[in-house]
């Protein structure tokens, strides 16, 4: 997935409580928000059990998308000729914090 794409998901929960997050997500009709939830819930799943926290308090605090490798294909055009193709990928990160 583009990170063009999806940090047009991940402007969407920045800052939200995570059932809020979480809600917005599974309402986005975009690809990315599939994957972005994905992310979030796993985020949450290692605070609640590597931390003391309480898992209804968390908000996101921080979540962006790098860019990750690109794959470089070719594909076949008109009179012998090809053209590049950009196979692009990202990294999400996401970052829960306890509301104080």
């Amino acid at each position: 997935m583009t990170p063009r794409k999806a940090r047009l998901v991940v402007d969407l929960i920045r800052g939200k409580a995570v059932g809020d997050a979480l809600l917005v997500l599974d309402f986005t009709p975009k690809r990315a928000a599939r994957v972005i939830a994905k992310t979030l819930r796993s985020a949450v799943a290692n605070a609640e059990n590597t931390q003391n926290v309480d898992v209804d308090r968390l908000y996101v605090k921080r979540v962006f998308v790098d860019e990750g490798p690109t794959q470089k294909r070719t594909l076949p055009r008109a009179q012998g000729r090809a053209t590049r193709v950009h196979k692009r990928s990202s990294h999400v990160t996401v970052v829960v914090d306890e509301q104080s």
